[in-house]
């Protein structure tokens, strides 16, 4: 029987896998406990982590360093391949207020941690660790570690900052809750009014992709080709349908404008305006609903890699009368297609058109969903490559006596951005489905979480030793609401943001999803999970920046 002991306890690479398999499998199952219904999910394994170091389980340095290491570079960079297409969508002109206010609270919460450092006697090291579990962002711990290591060469550090997070964590979580509670009662919520003010305020949204009939009335388009109304509206627009001679056609743009002929346009709301003036007024014919009808609607997904690096219209494929597109969604996001895009794999097309014409498109498109099951692996390690060789570049920054580097947090995670949205023009596809970035991104975050808390945990005593770590977890408490609640309040007065809108916008800003499944319980819509996709890819990366500069520049 000395054999299983020794198999248990004594440092070799089978004893390492096994600690590190009953650290993540207990904090998994740990992880499903609700506390006034909140989990704290994936956090528990960095608990779990703790303890069994606590208690005197060790395992093999090296090993252990390079699991957390490369934990932290497979979470981070599929985390980037997952935020990247929503973060260069959320820098357009209708997020920039929702994103700014998330921005806000990342800048208060900074502000906030260095009031508090000056006002105590912590190192920056252990503030920024405080601030990282305070606002729920492991990304962010694990920068500031990765910075640490680089500046000084030790981790001596380390294991401190890593118990100041695990100790203001949890209080984080319901901190955040706590903030969205105390708003409501500020401003007297009430639900069923909110609901209908939404619903109100997307209904009058001025980006928002809706479709109309328009009657030519024009009698200056008529001889000439659909392609003269493009030429003339600036912004993108597809004629869906078109009434045209007694029966209805999906036209390409060479199609010849009549008398009397509806056209179906799909256009953003603020394109109308012109429209109107240009085509005419709006029709009463339903083309989309008319019996004598041959089109069909049908929703495509792109799987052909073959189509992926090209402009839709360069394809010759695409230049056919019986089909077109007249919706793009992608990463969330909706569009309208035209000649410039260039498709990515996994994005879903709209086509109308006659059933030959659907299934000629859908053969080049591809539609074919288990392609998208087997994921294209070697992208996938080029692009960490590529990562790590940025996250290893030296640079030199005044008053710093050594030179810095953005690590293994910020390299892979800047490169998957960069690669998710302009890949395809290398030929380098980092598609991959929901379910196989989640799992690569939690097997990333589960060996990094139980590194760190089986290199901190026997120091467990000393993080409390005087008060230390309630200290820390008053300090912590600070950091979650008071940001949150200032910038609830400049939502609400300045900006007129629904309460949905910002609990969605505050979940967001400190990346935290249980707060947003109270959110959504609460509100009983989806109207939070909007705000918060939109805010999540920018406050994810200032988080995981702020967490880097705080101790680069005060260390």
């Amino acid at each position: 029987m000395d054999w299983i002991i020794d198999l248990f306890t004594k440092q070799s690479f089978a004893q390492t896998v096994i600690i590190f398999g009953l650290v993540i499998a207990f904090g998994i199952w740990f992880g499903k406990i609700k506390i006034f219904g909140i989990s704290l999910g994936m956090t528990w394994v960095l608990f779990v982590g703790l303890l069994f170091s606590y208690i005197g389980i060790s395992v093999n340095h090296e090993l252990q360093d390079f699991l957390k290491e490369f934990g932290l570079v497979l979470f981070v960079y599929t985390l980037g391949l997952q935020v990247g297409p929503g973060f260069f969508a959320s820098l357009n002109r209708n997020a920039l207020v929702t994103n700014m206010l998330a921005a806000l609270v990342v800048i208060f919460g900074v502000a906030t941690t260095l009031i508090l450092y000056y006002l105590s006697t912590n190192p920056i090291s252990i503030m920024t660790g405080i601030m990282s579990g305070a606002v729920t962002n492991t990304p962010g711990l694990g920068a500031a570690q990765t910075t640490i290591t680089n500046l000084h060469h030790v981790t001596n550090d380390n294991s401190l900052v890593t118990l100041a997070y695990a100790v203001a964590y949890p209080f984080g979580v319901f901190g955040i809750i706590i903030s969205m509670v105390v708003l409501k009662k500020i401003y007297k919520v009430d639900i069923e009014h909110e609901t209908e003010l939404q619903n109100k305020l997307n209904n009058l949204r001025e980006d928002k992709v809706i479709s109309k009939h328009l009657k030519l009335e024009n009698k200056q388009l008529i001889g000439k080709s659909i392609s003269a109304i493009f030429e003339m509206i600036k912004t993108p627009i597809v004629v869906s349908r078109m009434f045209h001679k007694g029966i209805i056609i999906t036209p390409t743009p060479k199609e010849i404008l009549s008398e009397n002929d509806v056209l179906l346009i799909v256009a953003q709301k603020n394109t109308f305006d012109q429209l109107h003036l240009l085509i005419g007024s709006e029709s009463d014919m339903n083309l989309k609903t008319a019996i004598d009808s041959k089109l069909v609607t049908s929703h495509v997904v792109v799987t052909n890699k073959e189509i992926t690096h090209k402009r839709l219209g360069d394809i010759p494929e695409f230049h056919q009368h019986d089909f077109t597109f007249t919706r793009l969604y992608r990463a969330g996001t909706q569009m309208v297609p035209n000649g410039n895009i260039a498709l990515q794999l996994g994005d879903t097309v709209k086509v109308v058109g006659t059933q030959e014409g659907l299934e000629r498109v859908t053969n080049v498109l591809g539609n074919s969903l288990k392609r998208l099951e087997v994921p294209d692996i070697a992208p996938i390690f080029i692009g960490i490559v590529l990562g790590i060789i940025v996250g290893s570049i030296p640079f030199q920054i005044p008053n710093i006596p050594v030179p810095v580097k953005i690590g293994l947090a910020g390299g892979p995670l800047i490169i998957a951005l960069l690669l998710s949205r302009f890949g395809n023009k290398f030929y380098l596809n980092n598609y991959t489905t929901n379910s196989a970035n989640l799992m690569i991104r939690e097997l990333g975050i589960t060996l990094f979480l139980a590194s760190v808390g089986l290199s901190s945990g026997s120091k467990i005593a000393t993080a409390f030793e005087g008060g230390n770590g309630f200290y820390w977890i008053a300090i912590g408490i600070v950091i979650t609401i008071l940001p949150l609640l200032l910038v609830g309040i400049i939502a609400k007065k300045y900006f007129k943001k629904n309460y949905f809108e910002i609990c969605g916008l505050l979940a967001g800003a400190s990346t935290d999803p249980p707060a947003l499944a109270f959110a959504l319980k609460m509100a009983g819509n989806d109207i939070p999970s909007s705000t918060y996709a939109t805010v999540y890819p920018l406050t994810m990366i200032m988080r995981i920046v702020a967490a880097q500069l705080l101790i680069l520049m005060f260390t």
